[in-house]
C-alpha cells in the first residue's frame, strides 16, 4: 500500500503542478483527467476511464470559484479510484465514499488557505522591493511544493493506511446499506447533471435539454451517437451565429456610410 501511494502522491503532484504550471484552469486537475491516469499508474486502466466518466459527471458543476470549492474533485477521484482498485470494491462503492472525501479534503484545504494568507506580508514587502526574480521564484516553489505538501502527506497516509481500514469498515455493513450507497452513488450523476443544467439553462438552450431526453429514452440511441449529433448541431449553431454577427456588422457598416454620403 506504501508503494501505491507513492505513486498515487506523485499523480497529485504532476497533475497540480501541471494545472498551475500551464495555467489551464483546472483542465487537468478535473475528473476525467485524474482517474484514467490514476488507474494507468495503478494497474487498472479500464477502472479509471469509467471512474472518471461517472465523477466527472458528478462533480461536474463544481468550479473553484475565488479559491472556494465545496468539494475537492482531484483528491476526491485519486482515493477513490486507489480504493477500487487496491481493494477490489465495486466500482458503485468508490464513487459512493467521492464526495464526502472531496468535501473533507476541501474544508482541510481552506484551514490551510487561511494558514498560507498570513504570509501576504512577507509576499507584498518582496514585490514592493522590485526584486522580480527572487519573488518569482519564491511564489513559483511556494505554490508548486510548499503548498501541496501538507495535501501530499494526507494523500499519502489515506492511501497507505485509509483504504483497506475503510474496505473492512464497509465489509460489515449489511447489505442494504451496501446497495443503498451503489443507488446514492448512481443518484450523484444525476445531481452533477442538475447543478451544470441550472448553471447554464435558459430558454435557448432548454430545448436541447428535452430533445437530447428524447433521443436516449425513446429512441435509445447509445450516449456516443447523441453526442455526434449534439456535435454537428454545436458546429451548425456556431456558424450560422457568427454569420449572422458578420451580416450585423456588415449592416451597420452600410448605414453608417450612407449616412456619411448624405
Amino acid at each position: 500500500m506504501a508503494e501505491s501511494a507513492l505513486i498515487v502522491v506523485l499523480v497529485y503532484f504532476f497533475l497540480s503542478g501541471l494545472d498551475f504550471s500551464l495555467t489551464s484552469w483546472q483542465c487537468f486537475t478535473r475528473p476525467i483527467v485524474v482517474a484514467p491516469i490514476t488507474g494507468l499508474f495503478l494497474g487498472d486502466f479500464r477502472t479509471g476511464i469509467i471512474m472518471g466518466a461517472s465523477l466527472e459527471s458528478i462533480f461536474m458543476g463544481i468550479s473553484a470559484i475565488g479559491g472556494s470549492i465545496p468539494a475537492d474533485a482531484l483528491t476526491s477521484s485519486i482515493v477513490a479510484v486507489a480504493f477500487t482498485i487496491l481493494t477490489g470494491a465495486s466500482i458503485e462503492s468508490g464513487l459512493a465514499i467521492a464526495m464526502p472525501i472531496g468535501t473533507l479534503m476541501a474544508s482541510f484545504s481552506g484551514i490551510l488557505m487561511s494558514l498560507f494568507s498570513s504570509l501576504a506580508p512577507y509576499w507584498e514587502n518582496l514585490a514592493a522591493k522590485g526584486d522580480m526574480k527572487k519573488f518569482g521564484f519564491q511564489m513559483i516553489f511556494f505554490d508548486l511544493f510548499i503548498a501541496r505538501l501538507a495535501s501530499m502527506v494526507v494523500l499519502f497516509l489515506a492511501v497507505a493506511y485509509g483504504v483497506e481500514g475503510l474496505y473492512a469498515f464497509l465489509g460489515t455493513l449489511p447489505v442494504w446499506v451496501m446497495t443503498g450507497l451503489g443507488k446514492a452513488s448512481g443518484m450523484m450523476t444525476a445531481v452533477g447533471f442538475a447543478i451544470i443544467t441550472s448553471m447554464i439553462w435558459n430558454k435557448e438552450v432548454g430545448a436541447f435539454f428535452f430533445f437530447g431526453f428524447v433521443l436516449a429514452k425513446y429512441l435509445s440511441l447509445p450516449t456516443l451517437a447523441i453526442a455526434i449529433v449534439a456535435g454537428v448541431i454545436a458546429v451548425i449553431y456556431f456558424f450560422n451565429e457568427k454569420k449572422f454577427v458578420e451580416l450585423k456588422a456588415a449592416g451597420s457598416s452600410s448605414q453608417n456610410n450612407s449616412e456619411e454620403f448624405f
